[in-house]
């Protein structure tokens, strides 16, 4: 009989602006997140999160931090993102306690008739249990392909041989972390952070707008820099040069912008 110790919020997101284009290549398209910052062990060069200070909430950037991660500025700015990746942080605990089970409840949200998921627009694997977790979710739904961007390697690595036999999940190393030296170490597909398109040539990388590149096994590729950045930070200043040129990030109207700038 099926034990389920975890009976808590468990909120899937659907397709943002960015995924739309994924979703109708693999079908319909859901997301998972937990809080931003809170949760990335390893994060160190896009380390930020949501605080609450007297009752609100406000960005704080960690002491490494060259540009802000995008979706802890989203929790500030939006309750409904905030509480339901809080809630959904939830199961990182349950996972500890009974890995299989937290699966089970995980597998049970999933929104009907997902074909692909994006692990972590929001957060990264917190620990070994809730990594082994999402496995053991991707092993439990063949039919549904899983992916996710993160820093969090030393959990990666040290599953590596049982990922050959998780076909439906993909893994990209984001870099910028404290365990990029793994990246080399064990040949981990990375995608770099870029500032400008003609950084992105310069490094031979193709960009990623869609997380096309991102949820297909391939080579390394490029995130161009977006969402708010620190005034007066390399990062904030390279935004600026961007909107001069006409990019406008990766909303609805932001990419209908891009479209026409284009054209």
């Amino acid at each position: 009989m099926e034990q389920i110790i975890y009976d808590g919020p468990i909120v899937f997101g659907k397709a943002n602006a960015k995924l739309k284009a994924l979703e109708k290549t693999h079908g319909k398209l859901s997301t998972f997140s937990v809080l931003s910052g809170h949760t990335c062990p390893y994060a160190k060069e896009c380390h930020s999160k949501a605080v609450v200070v007297d009752g609100k909430r406000k960005i704080q950037d960690g002491k490494h931090t060259k540009f802000r991660c995008f979706s802890a500025s989203q929790e500030v700015q939006y309750d409904n993102v905030y509480h339901s990746r809080a809630g959904n942080s939830q199961v990182i605990t349950a996972a500890a306690r009974d890995c299989n089970g937290t699966a089970i409840a995980i597998s049970r949200a999933i929104p009907k008739n997902t074909k692909i998921v994006r692990i972590h627009v929001g957060g990264d694997f917190k620990t070994q249990a809730y990594f082994d977790c999402w496995m053991k979710v991707a092993e439990t739904n063949p039919q549904i392909h899983f992916y996710a961007y993160t820093k969090s390697l030393p959990f990666w690595v040290a599953r590596m041989k049982e990922l050959k036999s998780l076909p439906n999940f993909v893994l990209t190393a984001s870099r910028g972390g404290h365990k990029d030296e793994l990246i080399f170490k064990h040949n981990l597909r990375e995608a770099v952070v870029v500032y400008s398109e003609e950084q992105a040539a310069d490094l031979e990388l193709e960009i990623d707008h869609d997380d096309s590149h991102a949820a297909n096994r391939g080579g390394n590729f490029a995130l161009l820099i977006h969402g708010t950045q620190p005034k007066g930070s390399e990062a904030g200043e390279a935004l600026k040069q961007l909107k001069r040129k006409g990019w406008t990030g990766y909303s609805d109207k932001g990419r209908k912008q891009n479209a026409k700038a284009k054209a």
